[in-house]
């Protein structure tokens, strides 16, 4: 049977590399969701800090709009 958690139990795996850029960088949270929502995507303070606590699901839509907005690659986001 296929479980939709990672083997650490987060519901995504980009959580742990969109903080590290973050942080790299010195974006907040805040700043971050502005950044998308000029993008484009609906997105809050608050679904940023769960995407990164991975306690929320992040779709193909927003991988590809965060990928696009922070000029990352969909393996740096994706790659463990």
């Amino acid at each position: 049977m296929f479980i939709n958690k990672t083997e650490k139990g987060t519901n995504n795996i980009c959580g742990k590399a969109l903080f590290e850029y973050r942080q790299k960088h010195k974006i907040s949270q805040r700043e971050l969701a502005d950044m998308l929502q000029l993008a484009g995507l609906d997105i809050d303070k608050n679904a940023v800090q769960r995407i990164e606590a991975g306690k929320r699901f992040v779709t193909d839509i927003e991988i590809k709009c965060l990928s696009k907005t922070l000029n990352l690659t969909y393996k740096d986001l994706l790659d463990e």
